[in-house]
């Protein structure tokens, strides 16, 4: 009964359903990032609370027939461009690119910008769902540049910026599966794609809030960190000076406190992901 209820769901209803399921994983990820880890578990329940509005049976499981993704030619026929991952080995394949994302993001010997788009290839080859692939893909973006620091999405949607440029965004993922099963695919369309999104978010917020000037002229990141710093009370990480200084680029503001560091302006504290700073002036008599 429930399903000959759900096909008499009018479309915007669905649409609707739709929505509201977005934007509760939305929702979501904004409260709790830094407490989602990269691994199939969690994975599985973003999905289940993306779908769960429309009561479908398969919400927070991995696909059970075979999808494809088709292309259809301008005569209105469909081929066959790229077959993802069988169903029966696409668990192993999402723990194994998961692992290799957690491990490559702990050695911090590649920029998360690259790394980011990269793992979102790899996902989109998987296309471990039978429904919200593409869904699933943005809101793990979007939840992988929040850990990383970048926290944009916060105040400009990723989602639209990728809608405004939606005929690139598939040119650019269309070339992105060619050779995926031989480990002989080329991410660096879409990972150029990607760095001109997120950069055109920045760029739209900074229009927004506008810039930080001194006697007239842009502020140097040294200049706009230096401000966060001296009106930081108590300790904060890199990562909440990155989200809070969109103007400057991430490995510029962690240099700025690498200086700061070395002229004692502050103090660091931990180490790897545990790291925070201090005002070393909370210590002077």
């Amino acid at each position: 009964m429930k399903q000959l209820v759900q096909d008499k769901t009018s479309p915007k209803n669905r649409d609707e359903n739709d929505n509201m399921g977005y934007r509760d994983v939305l929702n979501t990820i904004h409260e709790s990032h830094d407490f989602i880890p990269i691994k199939q578990s969690y994975i599985l329940q973003l999905h289940r609370d993306l779908l769960k509005r429309f009561g479908l049976t398969y919400g927070g499981q991995f696909k059970n027939v075979q999808n494809y993704i088709n292309e259809t030619r301008p005569d209105g026929t469909q081929i066959t461009r790229f077959t993802p991952v069988a169903p029966y080995d696409t668990p192993n394949a999402i723990d194994a690119i998961c692992k290799s994302y957690n491990e490559t993001i702990a050695k911090e010997l590649v920029d998360p910008l690259i790394l980011i788009p990269a793992f979102i290839c790899d996902f989109l080859c998987v296309h471990p769902f039978n429904d919200g692939n593409g869904r699933m893909s943005r809101l793990l973006t979007l939840l992988l540049l929040y850990q990383n620091g970048y926290e944009v999405g916060k105040y400009i949607s990723i989602e639209k910026q990728i809608e405004k440029t939606k005929d690139v965004y598939y040119a650019v993922l269309q070339g992105a599966d060619l050779g995926w099963h031989d480990e002989k695919d080329d991410h660096t369309p879409f990972i150029r794609y990607m760095l001109k999104v997120v950069l055109a978010c920045y760029t739209e917020f900074e229009e927004r809030v506008g810039l930080m000037n001194v006697g007239g002229a842009k502020s140097t990141a040294y200049d706009i960190v230096r401000a966060y710093v001296s009106d930081k009370v108590g300790k904060f990480t890199g990562a909440e000076v990155v989200a809070a200084c969109p103007s400057a680029g991430r490995s510029t503001i962690m240099n700025v406190i690498k200086r700061f560091v070395s002229e004692e302006i502050i103090i660091k504290c931990g180490a790897g992901r545990s790291t925070y700073y201090i005002r070393k002036d909370v210590f002077d008599e």
